[in-house]
């Protein structure tokens, strides 16, 4: 499998498909040792169905003898030579050393490799594979790139793979750099922490043959997380050694520079001569093209060679580089030259060094007002190996601990928090602790679990400070609420009201939670109400708005859902708080796929999985792929809805996630309803336990029950939805309860004014839903002109949010009333519900060619025509030709 290489493979294809239709091309892939460029060539190899392949492999210690590449290449083409015109065989044969004479021209034989290259063919295609070009000799490199320029009709594909060194003027060239960051992530261990694999990928620059060797060399402290910012990463000896042996050829002078520029990092010439680098020296190693100076900044040429300057330097020599380039920091005025020293300081330090830890700690809180939250974690961990005092090294743990918590590092953190001294009595200390060991239990654990973490801790908080009790509390609810534990909530809010009366919104949201869980829908409505007032919300940090947005889904309050988790996931970002990240976008593609914006909410829910499944975030992954598989079901994407709700599921079920697992649930059952089947759509939303997810899928529940001929059991979910409906007293759920009653009662004035009130409402969706029971009920009651208005609203509404189960449900309505609906149409392509002839007579047609005109360019008669353009108007939902234009001018087809 390749990774980050899809523009790449997509050329190839092309390029393959090309030649099966008889196109020959020609490509060449430049790239450094290891980019991936035979990787590429066995990709073509293994996408050349029905093709013939030859390949070729460039060997250096052949490089000086004449044709010798060529010869490997055709060398299962012998037997097909004799074909060729009598001259251009002599040539090729004497060429290839089959004949007697040697060729005098060598143009001659690149014309034989043409025609041959065109003669295996045969009725098929052919894939020539050519690797290390750059070690061909230059006798077959003319002859190949000579008959590469020429190729035109004759089905043939030339790859060629080459570093420097390779001349092909004139074809077209793909030049293959470092993988993405998501592509080079995709090539490391799975089991190294998120900070590990980011600095692998920058000392790699994306090579693929880097990042595969650079994690064996990993000390296992390294891939702990342990990695200082000085320094370099260790590279894997078969990596290094061709830059190893450059440094080691180079005068001491100039490996000293190397070293030095290696620890450094920063490229500064005036810190690099600072510490005791020549510039004699540096001068050396860049004429032998290890580094570039450019200016006053020193960079060099690869990232490995600075991994290997560094590695192969003597240990007591690079402590002695550290402290003198701690030495030249001093008293710099640039704005990171102390964070720099600090962590010299720290790689030159042998033990316990009180000073240096104090350094390194102040360099910790600069790095938190720039919001580096693994570099406070990093930090605070080397302040605290540098520290003797117990104590002062329990609270520096702790706040590394903290820091890689909210950079997502929840094992890292976790072993942080161990390491702690037990018996520390410091409220914030205590706190700290507490809250890591909760938060990685809830994203690794079961929530009930991380509850009951704080439960078990809070008390020692307490007695020091009701501010970090408060909030503990207030964290062990939100645990409750996602493992659907009443009893749990109920313990944490007994707890808190006991506390001081602490001025919180978020108090109030959490005493919200705890009586809605225990179902009292109106009481827990009313507080939570309270704590996402606009001005309750300012002030809050990401916690505390992602807490605050959770409220936002039971309330109904879908346009400040959105509002307040597109702020959280803007403040993560720039924060750097990883860890909340993954929460924050599945909350804000939640939010943006209950306003009907499902590519929005799609992106942003993939963004979060891949977020969460590279810090291991299991808890995280179930949540997400249950939310999205919700925004599926509203679009009708049967399979892969079915596929991942499922998975989802079973996941939060195994996990103890009450609240993922319900939100799956609900994404089956609105599946099976816009599917048409009531009575598979009922089982799932039966199942869905007593949660917030419960009182918004009610209404689904109601039409599943109604439609499966079960009208007994609609009397639960209907009085559950009103009451909630009547509590949040928002357009929408409004709107909705009266579709419920106009189900259940077939009362034709609930319809009515559900109509109305949707048109103050943001969700589409529901409207259409709306408008399409409405239109069905009208149908029944034999009104066809009345029922089609609705359905055909209904249908509007759909097919423009791409909910194609339910717009399919509203075409049936439509049909059934005598209508002929428009059929479906891709969003940006309206050409696409047409055949082949019918798309070419329709854009020919909105140019303003005549019926007459069409059927002399495309050889069919008038009739014929227009026979065409009357099968594709009511497709294109229009009545005249002059509306063709319009359409078609939209089409992606016709740019």
């Amino acid at each position: 499998m390749l990774y980050g290489r899809a523009g790449e493979q997509a050329d190839i294809e092309r390029l393959l498909a090309e030649a099966r239709t008889g196109q020959s091309g020609a490509l060449v892939i430049r790239g450094q040792a290891g980019i991936g460029k035979s990787a590429l060539l066995d990709y073509a190899a293994g996408r050349a169905e029905g093709m013939r392949v030859l390949r070729g492999v460039g060997i250096e210690s052949e490089a000086e003898l004449p044709f010798a590449a060529l010869h490997l290449l055709l060398r299962t083409g012998h037997d097909r030579i004799h074909a060729l015109p009598d001259a251009q065989a002599a040539a090729l044969n004497g060429a290839l050393g089959l004949g007697d004479i040697a060729p005098e021209n060598r143009l001659l034989v690149g014309l034989a490799t043409l025609s041959l290259l065109s003669e295996l063919t045969g009725d098929g295609a052919l894939l020539c594979l050519i690797d290390d070009a750059q070690w061909f000799d230059q006798a077959s490199v003319d002859a190949l790139v000579f008959a590469a320029r020429r190729l035109e009709a004759e089905g043939v594909a030339m790859i060629f793979a080459a570093r420097a060194g390779f001349h092909a003027t004139g074809l077209p060239e793909l030049r293959l750099g470092g993988l993405d960051s998501a592509a080079a992530a995709a090539l490391l261990p799975a089991d190294l922490l998120p900070q590990v694999r980011e600095r692998l990928i920058e000392e790699s620059d994306g090579n693929p043959l880097a990042l595969i060797e650079l994690p064996a060399a990993l000390t296992a402290e390294q891939r702990a997380g342990r990695l200082s910012p000085v320094g370099a990463m260790p590279v894997a000896d078969r990596v290094q050694e061709a830059f190893q042996t450059q440094i080691a050829a180079l005068p001491e002078p100039a490996r000293i520079a190397l070293l030095i520029a290696a620890a450094d990092g920063s490229g500064e010439l005036e810190t690099v001569v600072g510490a005791g680098a020549s510039l004699h020296g540096l001068e050396s190693a860049e004429r032998s093209r290890l580094i570039e100076i450019r200016g006053t900044i020193v960079g060099f040429r690869h990232p490995l060679i600075r991994a290997a300057a560094y590695q192969s330097a003597p240990v007591t020599q690079r402590l002695a580089v550290h402290q003198a380039l701690a030495d030249a920091l001093t008293g710099l005025a640039a704005t990171d030259a102390a964070d720099r020293r600090a962590w010299h300081l720290a790689a030159a330090a042998l033990g316990p060094d009180e000073d240096v830890a104090r350094e390194l700690e102040e360099a910790a809180e600069r790095a938190r007002t720039r919001s580096g939250h693994a570099a406070i974690a990093a930090a605070y961990e080397r302040a605290a190996e540098l520290t003797a005092d117990p104590v002062r090294r329990s609270g520096r743990l702790a706040a590394a601990a903290l820091a890689a918590s909210d950079a997502g590092l929840m094992g890292r953190a976790a072993a942080l928090a161990d390491s702690a001294t037990p018996d520390v009595d410091d409220p914030d200390v205590i706190a700290a602790l507490i809250q890591v060991r909760a938060h990685r239990e809830f994203e690794l654990g079961t929530p009930l679990a991380a509850g009951r973490i704080i439960m078990d801790g809070v008390s020692r908080v307490a007695a020091h400070s009701y501010e970090w009790a408060t909030w503990l509390l207030v964290e062990a609810i939100r645990c409750a609420w996602f493992a659907g534990d009443a009893r749990l909530a109920e313990e944490a809010a007994a707890s808190l009201r006991a506390l001081p009366e602490v001025n919180s919104p978020l108090v109030s949201g959490a005493l919200g939670l705890t009586r809605l869980l225990s179902g009292d829908i109106g009481g827990g409505i009313k507080l939570m109400g309270e704590a996402v007032d606009v001005h309750a919300l300012a002030g809050l940090g990401v916690p505390g708005l992602t807490f605050a947005a959770s409220l936002c889904l039971p309330l109904g309050r879908a346009i400040l859902y959105e509002e307040i988790t597109g702020r959280a996931v803007a403040d993560c970002r720039k924060s750097g708080m990883i860890g909340w990240l993954t929460f924050a976008l599945q909350d804000h593609g939640l939010a943006q796929g209950w306003l009907c914006q499902y590519g929005e909410a799609r992106a942003a829910l993939n963004a979060g999985l891949r977020l969460a499944a590279d810090l291991g975030h299991e808890h995280r992954i179930s949540h997400i792929t249950c939310s999205l598989a919700w925004v599926l079901a509203h679009q009708g994407d049967m399979e892969e809805c079915r596929a991942i709700a499922e998975e989802g599921v079973a996941r939060a079920d195994a996990q103890g996630l009450v609240l993922a697992a319900a939100i799956g649930r609900w994404a089956l059952g609105l599946l099976e309803l816009g599917m048409g089947r009531p009575d598979a759509a009922l089982q799932q939303l039966e199942a869905i336990p007593s949660t917030g997810i419960a009182v918004l899928s009610a209404a689904d529940q109601v039409e599943a029950a109604i439609r499966s001929g079960r009208p007994e059991r609609t009397k639960e979910p209907l009085a559950r939805y009103l009451a909630w409906a009547r509590h949040v007293r928002q357009p929408s759920s409004d709107a909705i309860a009266l579709r419920c009653r106009a189900l259940v009662e077939e009362d034709e004035a609930h319809f009515v004014h559900a109509v109305r009130l949707h048109e103050e409402d943001t969700q589409p969706y529901e409207q259409a839903r709306t408008q399409l029971a409405y239109g069905e009920w009208l149908r029944r009651a034999r009104r066809r002109a009345d029922a089609r208005a609705q359905l055909r609203g209904a249908l509007e509404i759909f097919d423009r949010l791409g909910s194609e189960l339910w717009a399919e449900r509203a075409r049936v309505e439509l049909r059934a009333t005598g209508d002929v609906p428009a059929a479906p149409r891709r969003a940006d392509d309206p050409l696409s519900v047409l055949t082949p002839q019918e798309r070419q007579v329709v854009r020919l047609a909105a140019g303003g060619a005549s019926n007459r005109d069409i059927a002399a360019q495309l050889f069919l008669s008038p009739r014929t025509v227009g026979y065409h353009l009357y099968k594709a108007f009511p497709k294109l939902g229009i009545t005249s030709r002059a509306q063709l234009a319009a359409i078609a001018r939209s089409s992606s087809v016709l740019d």
